[in-house]
């Protein structure tokens, strides 16, 4: 289990991304800890806030998929917020969390459930890194987390067109090599009809 806590660039900050490898599959940790981590501080997310991923395997997202979607088989991820957020308006500071009061701020933003062989997959359907599906899937889960939807056009286009954003400015840094977990991986894009 990787644990990711404060980041670079303000070492007060007490951010806590938890990533919890259930799967059976190996999956660079560090690197999806600092996509999760590049997400929630382009998104303006208070830094107290605590998020936690994790992967598992097709029997598991199954019964996930089952329980809580009503929907047979596995699925490649989903996302169960915890808090109520309200979100950074566009030009504002972080999310409104309420008090400044560093106890009252500590909010919980949620969990992200990645299934990485669904994931392996749609990355060979779509023929890219399956690394990079999981970014995608990993940003999807965390934008749910943060009230976006894609139910309506309109949710979608703003969903989605937020989702290649934020990926393509983590790509860019990752790439560069100033992402934590680098290891140099080649992004060749998100596949068409993706979630």
């Amino acid at each position: 289990m990787a644990r990711e806590a404060g980041g670079p660039d303000e070492p007060g900050d007490q951010m806590s991304i938890e990533i919890a490898n259930e799967s059976g599959i190996d999956v660079d940790e560090s690197l999806l800890a600092g996509l999760a981590r590049h997400v929630l501080d382009d998104m303006r997310v208070h830094p107290l806030a605590e998020l936690s991923v994790l992967l598992v395997d097709e029997p598991a997202m199954t019964e996930l998929h089952v329980r809580w979607m009503g929907e047979e088989g596995p699925t490649d991820v989903l996302a169960f917020p915890m808090d109520e957020l309200r979100l950074p308006q566009p030009g504002g500071g972080h999310g409104d969390h309420g008090s400044p009061d560093a106890d009252a701020a500590d909010v919980l933003l949620g969990d992200v459930v990645i299934c990485p062989q669904v994931a392996a997959a749609q990355a060979a359907e779509a023929d890219h890194d399956v690394q990079d599906e999981i970014d995608l899937l990993c940003t999807h889960g965390i934008l749910h987390l943060l009230g976006y939807d894609h139910a309506e056009p309109e949710e979608h286009a703003t969903m989605f067109g937020l989702q290649d954003r934020l990926l393509a400015s983590w790509r860019a840094e990752r790439d560069d090599g100033h992402a934590p977990g680098t290891h140099g991986h080649n992004a060749r894009g998100r596949p068409e009809g993706s979630v």
